[in-house]
Protein backbone atom coordinates (compact mmCIF):
# COMPACT_ATOMS: atom_id res chain seq x y z
CA UNK A 1 0.00 0.00 0.00
CA UNK A 2 1.39 3.48 -0.85
CA UNK A 3 2.55 5.60 2.06
CA UNK A 4 -0.23 8.14 1.50
CA UNK A 5 -2.84 5.40 1.67
CA UNK A 6 -1.28 3.93 4.81
CA UNK A 7 -1.18 7.36 6.46
CA UNK A 8 -4.86 7.89 5.70
CA UNK A 9 -5.89 4.63 7.33
CA UNK A 10 -3.65 5.21 10.39
CA UNK A 11 -5.14 8.68 10.90
CA UNK A 12 -8.65 7.33 10.41
CA UNK A 13 -8.07 4.62 13.03
CA UNK A 14 -6.63 7.20 15.44
CA UNK A 15 -9.61 9.53 15.16
CA UNK A 16 -12.02 6.62 15.53
CA UNK A 17 -10.25 5.55 18.75
CA UNK A 18 -10.33 9.01 20.38
CA UNK A 19 -13.95 8.68 21.64
CA UNK A 20 -13.21 5.21 23.01
CA UNK A 21 -10.11 6.41 24.86
CA UNK A 22 -12.07 9.32 26.33
CA UNK A 23 -14.92 7.04 27.40
CA UNK A 24 -12.56 4.64 29.17
CA UNK A 25 -10.78 7.48 30.94
CA UNK A 26 -14.09 8.82 32.20
CA UNK A 27 -15.32 5.35 33.18
CA UNK A 28 -12.39 4.65 35.54
CA UNK A 29 -13.07 7.42 38.04
CA UNK A 30 -10.59 7.74 40.89
CA UNK A 31 -12.29 7.62 44.28
CA UNK A 32 -11.13 7.02 47.84
CA UNK A 33 -13.00 4.85 50.35
CA UNK A 34 -12.27 4.08 54.01
CA UNK A 35 -12.91 1.31 56.49
CA UNK A 36 -12.65 1.56 60.26
CA UNK A 37 -11.29 -1.76 61.59
CA UNK A 38 -9.10 -4.66 60.57
CA UNK A 39 -10.69 -8.04 59.91
CA UNK A 40 -14.28 -9.21 60.01
CA UNK A 41 -17.00 -7.43 58.04
CA UNK A 42 -14.75 -4.46 57.27
CA UNK A 43 -12.84 -6.78 54.95
CA UNK A 44 -15.55 -6.45 52.28
CA UNK A 45 -14.05 -3.07 51.29
CA UNK A 46 -10.72 -4.72 50.45
CA UNK A 47 -12.34 -7.82 48.92
CA UNK A 48 -14.16 -5.54 46.48
CA UNK A 49 -10.83 -3.93 45.53
CA UNK A 50 -8.69 -7.08 45.34
CA UNK A 51 -11.23 -9.02 43.27
CA UNK A 52 -11.90 -6.13 40.92
CA UNK A 53 -15.54 -5.48 41.83
CA UNK A 54 -14.97 -1.69 41.92
CA UNK A 55 -12.96 -1.77 38.69
CA UNK A 56 -15.66 -3.80 36.95
CA UNK A 57 -18.05 -0.92 37.63
CA UNK A 58 -15.67 1.73 36.33
CA UNK A 59 -14.17 2.88 39.63
CA UNK A 60 -10.45 3.18 40.31
CA UNK A 61 -10.62 2.75 44.06
CA UNK A 62 -8.10 3.70 46.71
CA UNK A 63 -9.13 1.98 49.96
CA UNK A 64 -7.63 3.35 53.20
CA UNK A 65 -7.78 2.29 56.83
CA UNK A 66 -8.98 4.91 59.35
CA UNK A 67 -9.05 3.32 62.79
CA UNK A 68 -12.24 4.90 64.17
CA UNK A 69 -15.76 5.57 62.97
CA UNK A 70 -15.42 9.07 64.47
CA UNK A 71 -12.37 9.89 62.37
CA UNK A 72 -13.90 8.14 59.35
CA UNK A 73 -16.98 10.35 59.61
CA UNK A 74 -14.78 13.44 59.74
CA UNK A 75 -12.86 12.30 56.66
CA UNK A 76 -16.08 11.81 54.67
CA UNK A 77 -17.39 15.20 55.79
CA UNK A 78 -14.14 16.84 54.70
CA UNK A 79 -14.44 15.37 51.21
CA UNK A 80 -11.07 13.60 51.41
CA UNK A 81 -13.05 10.34 51.48
CA UNK A 82 -15.99 10.14 49.10
CA UNK A 83 -17.64 7.08 50.67
CA UNK A 84 -16.63 5.33 53.86
CA UNK A 85 -17.50 2.77 56.48
CA UNK A 86 -19.12 4.82 59.24
CA UNK A 87 -21.35 3.38 61.94
CA UNK A 88 -24.75 4.86 62.70
CA UNK A 89 -23.36 6.55 65.80
CA UNK A 90 -20.99 8.54 63.58
CA UNK A 91 -23.87 9.58 61.33
CA UNK A 92 -25.95 10.76 64.31
CA UNK A 93 -23.02 12.59 65.92
CA UNK A 94 -22.35 14.30 62.60
CA UNK A 95 -25.97 15.47 62.40
CA UNK A 96 -25.73 16.81 65.95
CA UNK A 97 -22.84 19.00 64.79
CA UNK A 98 -24.60 20.17 61.64
CA UNK A 99 -23.00 17.63 59.28
CA UNK A 100 -24.84 16.10 56.34
CA UNK A 101 -23.81 12.44 56.46
CA UNK A 102 -26.28 9.85 55.20
CA UNK A 103 -26.20 6.03 55.38
CA UNK A 104 -27.13 4.44 52.04
CA UNK A 105 -26.54 0.79 52.99
CA UNK A 106 -25.59 -1.24 56.04
CA UNK A 107 -23.93 -4.64 55.79
CA UNK A 108 -24.01 -5.41 59.53
CA UNK A 109 -26.86 -4.19 61.76
CA UNK A 110 -25.69 -5.48 65.15
CA UNK A 111 -22.56 -4.92 67.18
CA UNK A 112 -20.27 -7.93 67.53
CA UNK A 113 -17.88 -7.24 70.39
CA UNK A 114 -16.69 -8.80 73.62
CA UNK A 115 -15.24 -7.30 76.79
CA UNK A 116 -11.86 -8.90 77.49
CA UNK A 117 -10.65 -8.48 81.08
CA UNK A 118 -7.92 -9.61 83.45
CA UNK A 119 -8.39 -13.12 84.86
CA UNK A 120 -8.85 -11.66 88.36
CA UNK A 121 -12.08 -10.01 87.19
CA UNK A 122 -14.77 -12.66 87.46
CA UNK A 123 -17.85 -10.48 87.95
CA UNK A 124 -19.23 -7.02 87.43
CA UNK A 125 -18.39 -6.18 91.03
CA UNK A 126 -14.71 -6.95 90.35
CA UNK A 127 -14.69 -4.37 87.54
CA UNK A 128 -15.75 -1.49 89.80
CA UNK A 129 -13.10 1.19 90.21
CA UNK A 130 -11.19 0.02 87.15
CA UNK A 131 -10.88 1.22 83.57
CA UNK A 132 -11.64 -0.27 80.18
CA UNK A 133 -10.23 0.77 76.82
CA UNK A 134 -12.16 1.87 73.72
CA UNK A 135 -10.98 3.48 70.49
CA UNK A 136 -12.56 6.94 70.81
CA UNK A 137 -15.62 8.48 72.46
CA UNK A 138 -18.59 8.28 70.11
CA UNK A 139 -17.13 5.27 68.29
CA UNK A 140 -18.79 1.86 68.02
CA UNK A 141 -16.49 0.52 70.74
CA UNK A 142 -17.80 3.29 73.00
CA UNK A 143 -21.41 2.32 72.21
CA UNK A 144 -20.66 -1.38 72.80
CA UNK A 145 -18.85 -0.64 76.06
CA UNK A 146 -21.82 1.31 77.41
CA UNK A 147 -24.23 -1.45 76.35
CA UNK A 148 -22.11 -4.01 78.21
CA UNK A 149 -21.82 -1.84 81.32
CA UNK A 150 -25.58 -1.29 81.33
CA UNK A 151 -26.12 -5.07 81.17
CA UNK A 152 -23.66 -5.48 84.06
CA UNK A 153 -25.48 -2.69 85.95
CA UNK A 154 -22.33 -0.55 86.06
CA UNK A 155 -22.24 3.21 85.46
CA UNK A 156 -19.62 4.53 83.03
CA UNK A 157 -17.62 7.35 84.57
CA UNK A 158 -18.72 6.41 88.07
CA UNK A 159 -18.26 2.68 88.58
CA UNK A 160 -15.95 2.15 85.61
CA UNK A 161 -13.70 4.58 83.75
CA UNK A 162 -13.97 4.43 79.96
CA UNK A 163 -10.67 5.45 78.34
CA UNK A 164 -9.85 6.43 74.77
CA UNK A 165 -6.93 4.22 73.76
CA UNK A 166 -6.97 3.83 69.98
CA UNK A 167 -7.41 1.04 67.47
CA UNK A 168 -7.52 -2.68 68.16
CA UNK A 169 -3.74 -3.05 68.38
CA UNK A 170 -3.42 -0.08 70.75
CA UNK A 171 -6.17 -1.41 73.01
CA UNK A 172 -4.56 -4.84 73.19
CA UNK A 173 -1.17 -3.25 73.94
CA UNK A 174 -2.66 -1.13 76.74
CA UNK A 175 -4.23 -4.25 78.23
CA UNK A 176 -0.97 -6.18 77.95
CA UNK A 177 0.98 -3.59 79.91
CA UNK A 178 -1.78 -3.19 82.50
CA UNK A 179 -2.84 0.33 81.56
CA UNK A 180 -6.48 -0.84 81.43
CA UNK A 181 -8.21 -3.71 83.21
CA UNK A 182 -10.28 -4.56 80.15
CA UNK A 183 -10.87 -3.54 76.56
CA UNK A 184 -13.40 -3.85 73.78
CA UNK A 185 -12.39 -6.48 71.27
CA UNK A 186 -14.03 -7.70 68.08
CA UNK A 187 -15.03 -11.36 68.19
CA UNK A 188 -12.05 -13.67 67.89
CA UNK A 189 -9.44 -11.04 68.61
CA UNK A 190 -8.54 -12.65 71.96
CA UNK A 191 -6.53 -15.11 69.86
CA UNK A 192 -4.21 -12.24 68.94
CA UNK A 193 -3.20 -11.56 72.54
CA UNK A 194 -0.68 -14.40 72.71
CA UNK A 195 -0.88 -17.76 74.41
CA UNK A 196 0.94 -16.58 77.52
CA UNK A 197 -1.25 -13.57 78.24
CA UNK A 198 -3.92 -14.41 80.84
CA UNK A 199 -7.35 -13.04 80.01
CA UNK A 200 -11.03 -13.86 80.12
CA UNK A 201 -14.14 -12.71 78.27
CA UNK A 202 -16.48 -11.09 80.81
CA UNK A 203 -19.38 -10.44 78.43
CA UNK A 204 -20.04 -10.54 74.69
CA UNK A 205 -22.83 -9.37 72.42
CA UNK A 206 -24.43 -12.80 72.45
CA UNK A 207 -24.83 -12.48 76.24
CA UNK A 208 -27.10 -9.46 75.96
CA UNK A 209 -30.73 -10.31 76.66
CA UNK A 210 -31.93 -8.06 73.87
CA UNK A 211 -29.02 -7.15 71.60
CA UNK A 212 -30.03 -3.74 70.27
CA UNK A 213 -30.25 -3.25 66.51
CA UNK A 214 -27.28 -1.12 65.57
CA UNK A 215 -26.34 0.21 62.13
CA UNK A 216 -22.67 -0.77 62.28
CA UNK A 217 -20.88 -1.57 59.02
CA UNK A 218 -22.55 1.08 56.90
CA UNK A 219 -21.81 2.68 53.56
CA UNK A 220 -21.90 6.40 54.28
CA UNK A 221 -21.41 9.54 52.23
CA UNK A 222 -22.65 13.12 52.34
CA UNK A 223 -26.07 14.16 51.10
CA UNK A 224 -24.41 16.61 48.74
CA UNK A 225 -22.19 13.90 47.22
CA UNK A 226 -25.00 11.40 46.68
CA UNK A 227 -27.16 14.15 45.15
CA UNK A 228 -24.50 14.88 42.51
CA UNK A 229 -22.95 11.42 42.16
CA UNK A 230 -25.72 8.93 42.87
CA UNK A 231 -24.53 6.55 40.14
CA UNK A 232 -21.08 6.33 41.74
CA UNK A 233 -22.62 5.53 45.12
CA UNK A 234 -24.83 2.89 43.53
CA UNK A 235 -21.79 1.26 41.88
CA UNK A 236 -19.99 1.15 45.23
CA UNK A 237 -22.95 -0.51 46.94
CA UNK A 238 -23.14 -3.04 44.09
CA UNK A 239 -19.44 -3.85 44.47
CA UNK A 240 -19.82 -4.30 48.24
CA UNK A 241 -22.81 -6.61 47.75
CA UNK A 242 -20.66 -8.73 45.42
CA UNK A 243 -17.85 -8.68 48.01
CA UNK A 244 -20.28 -9.77 50.74
CA UNK A 245 -21.46 -12.67 48.61
CA UNK A 246 -17.83 -13.68 48.03
CA UNK A 247 -17.19 -13.55 51.78
CA UNK A 248 -20.19 -15.76 52.49
CA UNK A 249 -19.43 -18.29 49.75
CA UNK A 250 -15.62 -18.47 49.77
CA UNK A 251 -14.34 -18.99 53.29
CA UNK A 252 -10.69 -19.63 52.50
CA UNK A 253 -10.52 -16.80 49.97
CA UNK A 254 -12.08 -14.36 52.44
CA UNK A 255 -9.70 -15.44 55.21
CA UNK A 256 -6.75 -14.97 52.87
CA UNK A 257 -7.73 -11.38 52.08
CA UNK A 258 -8.38 -10.60 55.77
CA UNK A 259 -4.90 -11.91 56.56
CA UNK A 260 -3.33 -9.87 53.76
CA UNK A 261 -4.41 -6.60 55.38
CA UNK A 262 -4.19 -7.79 58.98
CA UNK A 263 -0.68 -9.20 59.10
CA UNK A 264 -0.76 -10.12 62.81
CA UNK A 265 -3.88 -12.28 62.40
CA UNK A 266 -3.21 -15.93 63.19
CA UNK A 267 -5.12 -19.03 62.08
CA UNK A 268 -7.25 -19.22 65.25
CA UNK A 269 -8.32 -15.59 64.92
CA UNK A 270 -9.14 -15.93 61.21
CA UNK A 271 -11.28 -19.01 61.83
CA UNK A 272 -13.21 -17.59 64.78
CA UNK A 273 -13.60 -14.14 63.24
CA UNK A 274 -14.85 -15.55 59.95
CA UNK A 275 -17.38 -17.81 61.71
CA UNK A 276 -18.78 -14.86 63.66
CA UNK A 277 -18.85 -12.46 60.72
CA UNK A 278 -20.51 -14.75 58.20
CA UNK A 279 -23.56 -15.01 60.49
CA UNK A 280 -24.18 -11.28 60.67
CA UNK A 281 -23.42 -10.00 57.16
CA UNK A 282 -26.59 -8.81 55.46
CA UNK A 283 -27.68 -10.27 52.11
CA UNK A 284 -29.87 -7.23 51.41
CA UNK A 285 -28.04 -4.34 53.12
CA UNK A 286 -30.82 -2.09 54.35
CA UNK A 287 -29.94 0.22 57.24
CA UNK A 288 -31.78 -0.78 60.39
CA UNK A 289 -34.22 2.06 60.95
CA UNK A 290 -35.09 1.01 64.54
CA UNK A 291 -31.36 0.93 65.28
CA UNK A 292 -30.82 4.41 63.88
CA UNK A 293 -33.85 5.67 65.80
CA UNK A 294 -32.38 4.25 69.02
CA UNK A 295 -29.14 6.14 68.38
CA UNK A 296 -31.00 9.40 67.77
CA UNK A 297 -32.97 8.99 71.00
CA UNK A 298 -29.77 8.21 72.94
CA UNK A 299 -28.03 11.28 71.52
CA UNK A 300 -31.03 13.47 72.44
CA UNK A 301 -30.59 12.55 76.09
CA UNK A 302 -27.41 14.64 76.22
CA UNK A 303 -28.25 17.00 73.36
CA UNK A 304 -32.01 17.75 73.33
CA UNK A 305 -31.46 20.18 70.47
CA UNK A 306 -30.99 17.36 67.94
CA UNK A 307 -34.06 17.51 65.73
CA UNK A 308 -33.14 14.99 63.02
CA UNK A 309 -35.27 11.97 62.14
CA UNK A 310 -34.33 8.58 60.70
CA UNK A 311 -35.39 9.81 57.27
CA UNK A 312 -32.81 12.59 57.53
CA UNK A 313 -30.00 10.09 58.11
CA UNK A 314 -30.98 7.08 55.97
CA UNK A 315 -31.36 6.94 52.20
CA UNK A 316 -32.34 3.37 51.28
CA UNK A 317 -33.44 4.14 47.73
CA UNK A 318 -30.34 2.56 46.19
CA UNK A 319 -30.70 -0.75 48.05
CA UNK A 320 -34.43 -0.77 47.31
CA UNK A 321 -33.70 -0.22 43.63
CA UNK A 322 -31.07 -2.99 43.52
CA UNK A 323 -33.45 -5.39 45.26
CA UNK A 324 -36.39 -4.48 43.01
CA UNK A 325 -34.38 -4.75 39.79
CA UNK A 326 -33.08 -8.23 40.70
CA UNK A 327 -29.42 -7.31 41.10
CA UNK A 328 -29.08 -8.94 44.53
CA UNK A 329 -30.89 -12.11 43.43
CA UNK A 330 -28.57 -12.15 40.43
CA UNK A 331 -25.50 -12.08 42.67
CA UNK A 332 -26.74 -14.65 45.18
CA UNK A 333 -29.12 -16.67 43.04
CA UNK A 334 -32.81 -16.62 43.83
CA UNK A 335 -33.82 -18.34 47.08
Amino acid sequence: MPVKGLTFWVLLAFFLLIPLIGTNARAQEKLTFSYAALGGPNSIWNIAKDLGFYRKRGIDADVVYIASTTLGAAAVLSGHIQVGMVAGSGVVNSAAGGGDLVAVACFVNVLDYELVVQTSIKSAEDLKGKSIGISRFGSVTDVAARAFLAELKLRPGEDVTVRQVGGAAERAAAFTRGAVAGFLSSTGSIYLLGENLPHRVLIRTADLKNPPPFPWICTVTTKSYVAKNRENVKKIVMALIEATHYFKSNKEGAKKIIGKYFSSANAAYLEDNYSATVRILERVPYVTRPGMDNLIREAQKTNPGIKVTVNDLVDDTIVRELERDGFIDGVYGKK
